[in-house]
């Protein structure tokens, strides 16, 4: 069964940095490539990086540069660093596989997300 459980958010103010840790199911963990989403107050959901299974990571430009997405696969963990944090940043952040999310019973699955807050 999947499981994904986010952890690190919280308040920072604007420049300053936070690490983000997803604990995943270890059976579906190690073959996916993962990713980190967000989603802000009245906008949709988005992807802002993504991590294969070897460790290529991309991004999305906005945050290009200030973010760092890496993987443990022993570990069973995807880590999202954020540095130089901009309030609008602000957002849940969740991990899942991408660029498609898991699904149970052919449903999406999110964890809980984990809160992060850039003040200015």
């Amino acid at each position: 069964q999947v499981q994904l459980v986010e952890s690190g958010g919280g308040l920072v103010q604007a420049g300053g940095s936070l690490r983000l840790s997803c604990a995943a199911s270890g059976s579906i963990f190690s073959i996916n490539a993962m990713g980190w989403y967000r989603q802000a107050p009245g906008k949709q959901r988005e992807l802002v990086a993504t991590v294969t299974n070897a460790g290529t990571a991309n991004y999305v430009d906005s945050v290009k540069g200030r973010f760092a997405i890496s993987r443990d696969n022993a570990k069973n963990t995807v880590y999202l660093q954020m540095n130089s944090l901009k309030p609008e940043d602000t957002a849940v952040y969740y991990c899942n596989r991408a660029p498609l999310a898991f699904k149970v019973n052919g449903m999406d699955y999110w964890g809980k997300g984990t809160l992060v807050t850039v003040s200015s």
